[in-house]
């Protein structure tokens, strides 16, 4: 290796030490500024990110420090009674609720706090740079600051522990996708109003492994050998203040869904279960719903006047279609309701598996 390499080498273990020296000062620097004003660490990274950020919700605030919603709502509850910030309902979206630093948690009318203090140093420090040399430095804090992030996503959505619920931030997600390969799980799905949380599940037995990223939230339950641990089942509450597609794969013990008041915009469960029932939200558009793979039992219901058609593919001993009973059945059978031709708002169910009895009915 060239004298050069080597000294190049050094140069960017020297940066990778400095850069982690930087981040732990920064931290004590907080907690510095925290203790001048009788705040926690964390409520100083809080006001710090509101004046260099600007207004965000709780759910943001949440993702953007580690904390879950509880904890991040206690703390907005206690900085507000403090005067160092304030909450108002976002007047495009009267869901979404929008912290604002207060003008007397304003760096300069803090106490003189060290950061207040760094940022005039700052000023001088990056004055000695040239343009080009400023350009880089921005480049490298962008792309070090969306790796951070992205590798607190992933530390909160991993795996949770036994018992413990696990969630991540809605932050400004507007849609969502929930994947799930259940392997041999009883599972249940359900819709709630979950504040700034994009989804919330427990697990009983050995928890699946999670990841969260651009609205996508993938669950894996790791096969295990049979007839070993207690029985597995997980609950899985999504936020209904935004649309979602799911998608169960790879079958179940019991898959429940109760999706009542979620906008879903497709529902898609392949491998079967030993039992699976769906009870449906009223839609507000054309929504397909696939079931495959299997099942002694398929049941499905969707709201009272909700049209619906559904075609059924495979073997059945008996398939009931609202007051109407089929039975047996071993071919490909199409039938909807009378009103399903006009209706913009509706159900298009498949269900291509064999089973013993598949009932699509109303509540």
């Amino acid at each position: 290796m060239s004298d050069l390499s080597s000294e190049s080498d050094q140069r960017r273990a020297d940066l990778a030490r400095e850069l982690r020296r930087f981040q732990g000062l920064s931290a004590s620097v907080f907690r510095a500024a925290a203790v001048k004003r009788e705040l926690t660490a964390t409520d100083a990274q809080v006001l710090d990110l509101l004046g260099s950020g600007g207004p965000a919700t709780a759910g943001q605030l949440a993702d953007l420090t580690g904390l879950t919603t509880g904890a991040i709502t206690g703390m907005l509850n206690r900085l507000e009674t403090a005067g160092l910030l304030s909450r108002q309902r976002d007047p495009a979206d009267a869901r979404r609720v929008i912290v604002r630093r207060s003008p007397q948690s304003a760096p300069e009318t803090m106490s003189r706090p060290l950061p207040a203090a760094l940022a005039g140093a700052w000023s001088d420090l990056l004055a000695g740079y040239n343009d080009e040399q400023i350009g880089c430095l921005l480049d490298f804090f962008k792309r070090a600051n969306a790796l951070s992030h992205e590798a607190l996503e992933q530390a909160r959505g991993g795996p949770a522990a036994e018992g413990q619920p696990s969630s991540v931030a809605l932050g400004d997600t507007t849609d969502g996708r929930l994947v799930i390969s259940p392997a041999s799980v009883r599972l249940t799905v359900l819709a709630a109003d979950l504040g700034g949380d994009l989804y919330r599940a427990t697990f009983n037995g050995p928890p699946a492994s999670v990841t969260a990223a651009n609205g996508v939230v993938t669950m894996r339950f790791h096969q295990r050998l049979w007839g070993l641990g207690a029985a597995r089942s997980a609950q899985i509450v999504l936020n209904n203040a935004i649309p979602w597609e799911i998608a169960i794969k790879g079958g179940g013990s019991m898959i429940e869904a109760r999706l009542g008041g979620l906008d879903l915009t497709g529902l898609d469960i392949t491998g079967g279960g030993s039992v699976v029932h769906v009870e449906l939200p009223i839609p507000s558009h054309a929504v397909p719903i696939h079931i495959s793979g299997g099942a002694s039992e398929v049941a499905v219901r969707r709201p009272a006047g909700v049209p619906a058609r559904a075609r059924l593919k495979g073997w059945g001993s008996q398939f009931v279609f609202d007051k109407q009973t089929y039975t047996p059945m071993s071919k490909s059978t199409l039938v909807h309701s009378p009103e399903y031709d006009v209706a913009a708002p509706r159900y298009d169910i498949e269900v291509a598996s064999p089973a013993s009895m598949v009932t699509i009915t109303t509540t």
